[in-house]
């Protein structure tokens, strides 16, 4: 168990390019974009070119919805080399994300003449046909009478009456018609959700008579050309997500979610909480922490009143909802109070055997004291994070983190055998990134305790990776230090 009343000081230094890179890689898997981008960015002011960096801050945008921003950096990575493949791969994303399937297309096409092996090049090869097939649709899947979807175009003086050759029972038509109507309005409410009423509000107050005889102003504009443009981009929307992503597989993602809860919980306490936890993740995404801390302290009053037969296990909501006070409050700055709150979220956890929940706890845990220079508690933290790691990437940034903690106290032997278990599963998963970072602990470590050749060998090591990733950065800075221990050896 450990002790929650260590006392700890928030240092924050100055930290080098690739430490900045190293702890948006880390914030990134754990899915904290808004943390990760401001590291990413802090990198860029040092290294404003950087080609790796901008992709991965691309990745974060994309992540977080901002497609623009994502496409931004994406083409700004290809700016010195239009053939960078990882360039290429996250602008094809972006201009996915935004609808632009066609040109998506293009993206990756080139990138899969250039890297034929990637899966991921494949796989949006597949989407994007797919994704401008259900936009084109086959001659019977176009409903081009139903008034009521296009009843805002009508408005504005455009016609939707059949073609005069048309001819059909009237009974018949007229039940044709409200089917589709009903369909096509059922199909709208699961894809718009909340911003369904507002379309409807929109379109009713397009038809206000005295808004059309005003004509009132803002700023140079039309407020009816204001409204057509937020119904255009309604409807707009509503196609891309039924072409990106088809109804039937929104709904079953959400019962999946639902029923997950509901096995745990009554229908009630598991809709509340539900709706909860989207909310406080929503809120920390969006860089709103203090909304996010808001709402978790809220959701541990409501809990705590409840009685055990209501929620069952109530001790890992409580568990879930520290973590998340936890994760707000270091956003926020305040590691002493997140430290606290984040041991509460462990204990809890071990209490019902959680370990994927005391796997986070303690990874938070260990950031806080690596973060304010305690290094020892952020080893015991993450070594006993090690035994509850599932997969080969997670354990590879853990053993480097853990290693660099080691490096920090000058404990080089420590150091050198984490870094070389990291290095271990970053070839499990052929990741040259953390290749790279693993070949360097080890090589410095090396280097520390005089075993010259064996440093040589690992930077040695280090640099191809670093060509591989083009990192040119890493690559100066390895083949400098390679220079002054080659020269060493050779007085």
């Amino acid at each position: 168990m450990f002790d929650s009343n260590k006392e700890q000081q928030i240092v924050k230094p100055k930290s080098s390019f690739a430490t900045y890179i190293s702890e948006g890689d880390r914030l990134f898997l754990k899915k904290n974009y808004v943390k990760a981008i401001d590291s990413y960015s802090k990198a860029l002011t040092l290294k404003p070119d950087d080609k790796n960096c901008l992709v991965s801050r691309s990745k974060c945008f994309l992540d977080m919805g901002d497609s623009e921003s994502a496409l931004r950096d994406a083409e700004a990575s290809l700016k010195t080399d239009k053939m960078f493949a990882k360039g290429l791969y996250q602008k094809a994303e972006a201009l996915y994300n935004m609808g632009e399937f066609e040109f998506a297309l293009v993206f990756y096409h080139r990138g899969q003449k250039l890297r034929p092996v990637h899966q991921e090049f494949r796989r949006g090869i597949q989407k994007a046909q797919e994704a401008i097939e259900n936009s084109i649709g086959s001659p019977s899947s176009i409903n081009l009478d139903s008034k009521e979807d296009l009843s805002f175009l009508q408005d504005m003086g455009v016609s939707t009456s059949p073609p005069s050759g048309a001819v059909q029972p009237v009974m018949m038509e007229k039940m044709q018609q409200s089917q589709k109507t009903n369909d096509n309005e059922r199909t709208e409410k699961k894809l718009l959700g909340e911003f369904y009423s507002d379309r409807k509000y929109l379109k009713n107050l397009l038809k206000d008579e005295a808004l059309q005889t005003k004509g009132n102003q803002q700023d140079g504009e039309r407020l009816q050309e204001v409204i057509t443009n937020s119904l255009t981009f309604l409807e707009m929307r509503t196609l891309f997500w039924h072409q990106q992503r088809p109804i039937y597989a929104r709904d079953r993602d959400l019962k999946l979610r639902q029923q997950q809860w509901s096995n745990l919980f009554p229908s009630d306490p598991a809709e509340f909480l539900l709706k909860s936890q989207d909310e406080i993740s929503e809120a920390l995404a969006c860089g709103n922490a203090a909304g996010s801390l808001k709402k978790a302290k809220e959701v541990i009053k409501t809990v705590q009143e409840w009685s055990e037969k209501m929620v069952p296990n109530k001790k890992e909501v409580l568990s879930s909802m520290h973590s998340c006070i936890g994760d707000a409050l270091m956003d926020m700055g305040d590691m002493e109070k997140a430290l606290k709150h984040h041991y509460k979220a462990f204990e809890f956890a071990q209490q019902c055997d959680l370990l994927d929940v005391m796997s986070r706890a303690l990874d938070n845990i260990g950031c806080i004291y690596a973060h304010t220079g305690n290094f020892l508690e952020a080893i015991e933290s993450w070594e006993k994070k090690l035994p509850l790691v599932q997969f080969p990437l997670e354990e590879t940034w853990l053993c480097h983190e853990i290693g660099r903690c080691y490096f920090e106290l000058k404990l080089y032997k420590e150091a050198r055998d984490y870094g070389i278990r990291s290095l271990a599963a970053a070839k499990d998963v052929a990741d040259e990134k953390w290749k790279l970072n693993a070949n360097v602990l080890v090589a410095q470590s090396e280097k520390n305790l005089k075993n010259f050749e064996s440093c040589i060998a690992y930077f040695e090591s280090a640099l191809s990776h670093a060509k591989t990733v083009k990192d040119d950065s890493a690559i100066d800075a390895i083949q400098k230090v390679l220079d002054e221990v080659e020269q060493h050896l050779t007085q």
